[in-house]
């Protein structure tokens, strides 16, 4: 495998490809964030615009208008524009921008639906992660990270700082010294402009909203680092002294997330469930009041938001089955709104437009990603974004369920190419997690299911014991015993499709990231007969090195039961698979040495191997034109050693 691909065909035909999936160029084609203005007419949102295809998107903030689907970008950089705000009077947009500094955010605030320039807050030391605007409007809560601050692994571990202008040349120095990792929570006065911390020194916040005007609920830890997160508890944050009160501590082995309050104060909830990454909490729903933990049920969904729509009405967002639900909590008792089999995201939140009625981007594979406006007998399209592929150019999808060894019922998502004839090579697509749930998307949102479909692969793609959406009972089946019956799952999986006569028995890949990655170096020593070619993105194949070098050492401990065992490094001498290996050189989740170990053991023992590590890249790769070139490796893999036609 050569250093530079970019003079090959395989790679001009992945550029090609992202080129026709990305059109139009130069258009909004992404929403996140929303925010909408108190009438309920328009929203802000921070909007994703690419203009070439060789080059990273750039967000701004815009607004679309509900009725007409009109969308303004009302900021234009330099850099990057987010996480745009509307003051409950509707006179101001508050966002995020790095444009004072590459890479540290800082707050801003434009006078909506007027032309001028944004003014800036005050200099923070630090960069502003996220921020909400008190009930009364006098005030905005900040979120600050320290520069040396480090982000999960959704989105895309490293350090905060590394998103800057550092040069490349700078080494990462760790002595122990934690002070520039701590993220507080700070209060801009709007009428004074001035902004300062109030949260204690020696109080991690890691997410928080307003509780009333005068305190916050915010989940919280004694310790900056990524690994105290899974034993945070709630606490409510007094803004005046900063003096904090543990209210929820959680149930032992469970995380929490998403605290929602009401304007006034008097109530609070929160999502409680087996997480395995910041930012991906999805679970059970519960109201902490006056001393009192009190679960709330939600239809068999797995929550992954939360908030108030008045005193008594709280409204959810999250998934059940393969599908996502919106509901409301009214008095306590569920009112689904609207469902469907559709993807929002991992870190979605729908724009109450307070007539019952949410606006969100809703995806599915014959659903191009779109403005959406849903609510009980409602889902209007407001707004196509980007590109409206037909699906039917790269393949077909539908669900598949089928039989583990023990009697556990899998489900899943099957997509067929729309070249060539069964039985098709095919690739077993492993999400990361394992606390993940995958849905279906439009193919300009799926990463590696489109490539590989228009290649002529068949893909699939399962939530297998361990994943989100079907309850807590089946999120902790993997706890303790990862690699263990999920083995059989996608073995059972794959045995279905050979016995349909879809899949190709001497044809069949394994590809995967993060915990996928883990799995698919799992697999091919556990099954090693069964796979013609494998690819390993980000993966974990030493748990005993991951546990010393990982920034989430709490993870494995839980997780994994037996880490010699369990270690696909130390079953090498198994495997007889092509295995390609890739990783990010700054990934603090899995880091990179991760993916070596297991290639140079594969090289030992005389078995096809390559390993490729991306630099500035943490985990996954994101940035392009890397992702092309990550884009093309990968299908170049699988086409030297399973190709598509016999």
């Amino acid at each position: 495998m050569d250093d530079d691909i970019r003079d090959t065909p395989l790679y001009a035909d992945v550029a090609d490809l992202f080129r026709r999936l990305n059109e139009p160029f130069g258009e909004v084609n992404a929403l996140t964030d929303p925010s909408p203005s108190p009438d309920g007419r328009k929203v802000a949102f921070t909007g994703s615009r690419r203009d070439v295809v060789d080059a990273d998107p750039v967000s701004r903030v815009c607004v679309v208008d509900v009725e007409t689907g009109e969308v303004e970008e009302v900021t234009a950089g330099p850099h990057s524009d987010r996480y745009p705000r509307w003051s409950p009077d509707g006179s101001t947009i508050a966002f995020l921008s790095d444009r004072g500094h590459p890479g540290r955010f800082g707050l801003f605030l434009l006078e909506a639906g007027r032309l001028g320039e944004a003014w800036a807050a005050p200099d923070i030391d630090g960069t502003v992660e996220w921020m909400s605007w008190s009930p009364d409007g006098a005030s905005l809560l900040l979120g600050v990270a320290g520069s040396g601050a480090e982000k999960p692994g959704v989105e895309g571990s490293g350090r905060i700082g590394d998103d800057g202008d550092r040069p490349a040349w700078l080494p990462h120095v760790t002595t122990g010294d934690t002070s520039d990792q701590w993220r507080r929570a700070w209060r801009y006065d709007v009428a004074a402009r001035t902004v300062a911390p109030f949260s204690r020194e020696g109080l991690n916040v890691w997410e928080a909203v307003w509780c009333g005007n005068d305190r916050i609920a915010a989940v919280v830890s004694e310790s900056p680092g990524e690994d105290a997160w899974y034993d945070a508890p709630l606490a409510l944050v007094d803004v005046a002294t900063g003096r904090e009160t543990v209210v929820h501590r959680g149930q032992e082995g469970r995380q929490l997330g998403w605290p929602a309050a009401t304007a006034d104060g008097s109530r609070l909830a929160v999502v409680q469930a087996r997480a395995s990454d910041r930012w991906l909490v999805a679970g059970d729903v519960l109201l902490v009041e006056n001393g009192t933990v009190t679960p709330l049920p939600t239809g068999d969904v797995d929550v992954s938001h939360l908030a108030w729509r008045d005193d008594s009405t709280l409204t959810y967002l999250g998934g059940r089955g393969l599908d996502t639900v919106l509901g409301e909590l009214r008095d306590s008792t569920p009112v689904e709104l609207w469902s469907g089999p559709a993807a929002v995201g991992y870190v979605a939140s729908p724009a109450d437009l307070g007539d019952g009625t949410y606006l969100l981007e809703l995806t599915a594979w014959d659903r191009p990603a779109q403005v959406a406006v849903v609510g009980e007998g409602v889902d209007r399209t407001v707004r196509v974004f980007g590109n409206a592929a037909d699906p039917a150019e790269f393949g077909t999808e539908r669900r598949l369920t089928w039989t583990a060894p023990d009697g556990l019922e899998i489900q899943g998502l099957l997509y067929e190419p729309t070249a060539g004839e069964a039985p098709y090579a095919t690739v077993l697509l492993v999400h990361g997690g394992p606390v993940a749930q995958e849905q279906s998307r439009a193919p300009a949102r799926q990463r590696f299911v489109t490539p590989l479909l228009a290649r002529g692969y068949a893909v699939l793609v399962p939530n297998v014991r361990g994943s989100a959406g079907r309850g807590q009972a089946y999120a902790e089946l993997v706890v303790g015993d990862m690699g263990g019956g999920e083995t059989y799952d996608h073995l059972a999986g794959l045995d279905a499709l050979v016995e349909q006569g879809v899949a190709d028995p001497e044809r069949i890949g394994v590809m995967g990231g993060s915990h996928g990655g883990f799995m698919t170096t799992w697999l091919v020593t556990q099954a090693p007969e069964r796979f013609a070619a494998a690819v390993a993105l980000s993966p974990v194949t030493d748990w005993r090195s991951q546990h010393f070098t990982s920034n989430i050492a709490h993870f494995d401990a839980v997780f994994v039961g037996d880490p010699e065992g369990r270690s696909p490094l130390l079953h090498a001498d198994k495997v007889r698979t092509p295995t390609f290996l890739t990783a990010g050189d700054v990934d603090r989740c899995t880091p990179p040495g991760q993916a070596l170990e297991f290639h140079q053991a594969l090289r030992e023992r005389g078995v096809p191997t390559a390993c490729a590590i991306y630099p500035g890249e943490g985990h996954g790769v994101r940035k392009y034109p890397a992702v092309l070139d990550w884009t093309a490796r990968i299908l170049g893999w699988f086409e030297e050693w399973m190709p598509p036609k016999r």
